[in-house]
């Protein structure tokens, strides 16, 4: 997928995908304009479908493999 270097929002827990209302963790820009939010499952499924339809994809699911590091004044 093309991912979106400097996404202009990341995705929070209030995305929902579009498909089951699971967290989304892509945001798909339409070159028709608007875009869909999927959770990753349906990212994968889609996935050859939405890069036809698509003008960027923000791609957020390497979320989900790695862990949450907090700084160092925090530990």
């Amino acid at each position: 997928m093309t991912t979106v270097l400097t996404p202009a929002s990341p995705l929070t827990a209030a995305d929902r995908c579009d498909r089951c209302g699971a967290q989304a963790y892509l945001r798909v820009v339409l070159l028709s304009g608007g875009e869909l939010l999927f959770c990753a499952h349906h990212g994968r499924k889609f996935e050859p479908e939405l890069k036809k339809i698509a003008a960027e994809i923000q791609d957020e699911t390497e979320r989900l493999t790695t862990p949450a590091v907090a700084p160092d004044e925090e530990r």
